[in-house]
């Protein structure tokens, strides 16, 4: 039928654009996560914040190609109920569904951090400790429960079906709460950013007042994950006519969103640029030095021999003249 090859080459092109996305995004977040541990004066709370998303995406990335690499190992119409081990898929399904719900979490916790930043100066006294039990904990609370509705209500196949509403809900609707609870916080951030644009403390004229608007609020959109608000209806699956721009949407485009928050927030970091150019300077001054080091040490020494080489003559000629003079 030409509707289900039409259907094959969707789904075709969707898996090359989400590998070629989370490709992308695996070895930019790996070199910003680098740079990030690497330089001393970028540990705060904030890159600490930034580095668990950064984690998360990675993990993200890595459960996605792993588990295509898991159900698809043989040929893309592999039965997954034909695989030897059904342990391996299953296993694999629960470390995929955490890492999602992980990353969806940590963009959470960005907008609560960004939003408790902006409305209480002394935002310290939040520990690093509860951003990282609901960046890390709860995700694995929902997925534990998750796995425990699939050995009792669902066991089949490798848990990549969802035929009963129950086990799905358990995963879906706290991945959708904290879509909507960070939309909310986005919204609640723009207010914020345009009360403190437009107050007389902030100069610059209108137009400029705008652009920075603007740019923050583009900034904004791939940290808080406000691009997943517009299919979150779609949580039970129920409009086929949607779901395949679902998919093309958060599969295909969604996959380049580690890649995006790699850029803006770390290689276009302006603290970041800072210490690079630093380390940048600081390496080449002590090249330059080390060369100036060894070009004048050898040219002391080839001055050293030369002065040896000339010293034994020197002498003689100066005791010819004082034998010479006694003489006379």
């Amino acid at each position: 039928c030409v509707c289900v090859w039409l259907q094959l080459v969707f789904y075709r092109m969707v898996k090359i654009l989400y590998t070629l996305g989370h490709s992308l995004s695996l070895l930019a977040l790996i070199t910003g996560t680098a740079v990030l541990c690497v330089f001393r004066r970028l540990h705060c709370t904030r890159n600490y914040i930034h580095l668990n998303l950064f984690a998360s995406f990675i993990l993200r990335a890595v459960a996605v190609l792993s588990k295509d690499a898991t159900l698809f190992s043989h040929s893309e119409h592999t039965d997954c109920n034909l695989e030897p081990s059904l342990v391996g898929c299953k296993v694999s399904l629960v470390f995929f569904n955490y890492f999602i719900m992980a990353n969806f979490f940590w963009l959470l916790v960005e907008g609560l951090y960004l939003h408790t930043l902006l409305l209480v100066m002394q935002s310290r006294n939040t520990h690093l400790t509860v951003y990282m039990f609901i960046g890390w904990g709860f995700p694995s609370i929902f997925v534990l429960a998750w796995t425990l509705c699939r050995i009792y209500l669902e066991d089949t196949w490798c848990w990549e079906k969802n035929e009963k509403p129950i086990p799905w809900r358990v995963i879906s609707w706290p991945i959708m709460t904290s879509v909507l609870i960070n939309f909310v916080l986005f919204i609640s951030i723009v207010r914020i950013l345009v009360q403190k644009l437009l107050s007389s403390d902030v100069g610059g004229n209108g137009q400029s007042q705008y652009r920075r608007l603007a740019k923050s609020t583009l900034l904004l959109i791939p940290l808080f994950g406000v691009n997943y608000i517009v299919f979150v209806y779609l949580v039970e699956r129920g409009d086929k006519s949607l779901e395949e721009y679902k998919i093309l949407f958060d599969l295909g485009l969604g996959s380049f969103q580690g890649l995006v928050v790699a850029i803006l927030y770390c290689f276009l970091n302006t603290e970041v640029q800072g210490e690079l150019k630093r380390t940048w300077r600081s390496f080449s001054l002590k090249r330059y030095v080390g060369r100036d080091c060894r070009l004048n040490a050898a040219s002391i020494s080839r001055n050293g021999t030369e002065n040896s080489t000339h010293f034994p003559r020197s002498s003689r000629a100066q005791s010819i003249m004082q034998t010479e003079t006694t003489m006379l």
